[in-house]
This record gives structure tokens, sequence and C-alpha cells, in this order.
């Protein structure tokens, strides 16, 4: 992995991220830490998600979530990850 997706990922750990790993898949969670060898992240209080896109709603949408706890996802299957900001009042 370029060095500069590793720095982008560790300026974010502590933060609530959701990683995509096909169109309909995913996890959400707190970004615990960074790895190098293997590279990957992982992931504390983390959700798995499915996502379900429509022809009105294009941006797909979290349709379900099921409860895990820590994760390690290798950085080589992920296709996408979102840093998820809390809604602005």
């Amino acid at each position: 992995m370029p060095p500069s997706v590793f720095q982008m990922l560790e300026r974010n750990v502590g933060k609530k991220i959701r990683v995509i790993l096909d169109p309909a898949y995913g996890f959400e969670g707190n970004l615990a830490a960074v790895t190098h060898e293997p590279s990957g992240i992982w992931l504390s209080d983390a959700e798995a998600v499915v996502l379900r896109a429509t022809i009105a709603q294009p941006i797909p949408q979290v349709a379900s979530r099921e409860e895990r706890s820590e994760l390690f996802l290798n950085l080589n299957s992920v296709q996408r990850i979102e840093v998820l900001h809390a809604p602005r009042r």
C-alpha cells in the first residue's frame, strides 16, 4: 500500500468509519489501529452492515446491521473507506 493511504488512516484513528468490502456489504466501527504488515485495520465496536441501493435512491444506504466486536480487515479486500461524521444540528 502507498504510504499516503497509511497516513490518511493513522490521522483518523479513534473516529467512526465505514469500510465497504463489496457493493452490498461492509462494516462500521471505530478505527482502533492501522497495521503495515499485514496491511490492515482494526475496528472496535464493529457492526456488519448490508447496503442497498434502488433506482429511486442510487446511493447505497444501510439496510441492516449485525453486531460484531473487534475486527481485523485486510486492506487488499477493501473497496472503499468512509469517515462518518456526527450529524450537524
